[in-house]
């Protein structure tokens, strides 16, 4: 039986998704981009999953897409698509995900890394937008990543240098959001998404989406999303759930959960005072 490219492992709420090619230090071929947006779609709907873990087996990260066979038959816009509806499930997915980096991210790998709302990497992690040596321009989204993330010159000097750069740099620049030695990054992360499993899940869905967005937003816009994602959260058992629990000087626990009647915000519904 051949063996699975893509490893899932359900630990509570906490998805991790190792990609399972370590010969070829982890780099996608069209089985691995297949596999890996089919679980991202299954993530996204199974409302048990609160938080998404994305790792590689073998010592590696992610080497970019799989090269090794030149360029595959069909069109290639064809085979972009595949590429882009897996950055999008991932851009889009309602859970927060984090990124567990060990070893080589360098191009798709890298932006696969990036597209993850936090990345944890050990110091013997090496990046880069390798594009550039392959004759190819930057995919994966990472030009709408970089730019965001670093400004636009450090998002050129990255992508058209192609230069491979040191987890230190990496944090510097932001692209790294926490930095684990080898032996302890695997606990560090699991505490770092049971934290993430533990919020609030329609909130958090909507901050996420609410900074992903927001960068293309006027104020006055970014303000009116706001508005109607806190309409929601106050709809829901979470934001009830919390002021009760401070109240009580307490941790709240998160559901989730749709309320119902005419007291979901939390706070007393009173009628007219009499006059007596």
């Amino acid at each position: 039986m051949a063996e699975e490219v893509l490893l899932a492992d359900r630990d509570g709420g906490v998805l991790t998704l190792t990609l399972n090619r370590p010969h070829r230090r982890n780099a996608i071929d069209a089985a691995l981009w297949a596999a890996l947006g089919d679980a991202l779609t299954a993530a996204g709907r199974d409302p048990e999953v609160r938080a998404l873990v994305i790792t590689g087996a073998g010592g590696a990260f992610c080497a970019g897409a799989d090269l090794s066979g030149g360029v595959a038959a069909g069109h290639p816009l064809e085979r972009m698509r595949g590429v882009n509806e897996v950055a999008l499930l991932l851009h889009e997915l309602p859970k927060p995900s984090i990124a567990r980096v060990d070893g080589v991210a360098v191009g798709a790998g890298w932006n696969l890394a990036l597209g993850c709302d936090l990345v944890v990497a050990t110091p013997r992690s090496r990046f880069s937008q390798i594009f550039a040596r392959r004759g190819l321009s930057v995919d994966f989204g990472g030009s709408w990543l970089l730019p965001r993330l670093v400004g636009l010159h450090q998002a050129k000097r990255l992508a058209l240098l192609a230069e491979m750069i040191d987890a230190a740099e990496a944090h510097r620049l932001g692209l790294v959001s926490h930095l684990a030695e080898p032996d302890g990054i695997a606990a560090y992360t699991a505490e770092l998404a049971a934290r993430l499993a533990a919020g609030p899940p329609v909130a958090l869905a909507q901050t996420k989406a609410l900074l992903n967005e927001g960068a293309d937003r006027t104020m006055r816009e970014a303000l009116s999303a706001e508005a109607r994602a806190q309409t929601i959260n106050f709809a829901t058992a979470d934001a009830p759930a919390a002021f009760a629990a401070f109240n009580e000087k307490r941790e709240p626990t998160f559901t989730g959960e749709w309320a119902a009647g005419p007291h979901r915000s939390g706070i007393e519904k009173r009628g007219p005072r009499s006059r007596s």
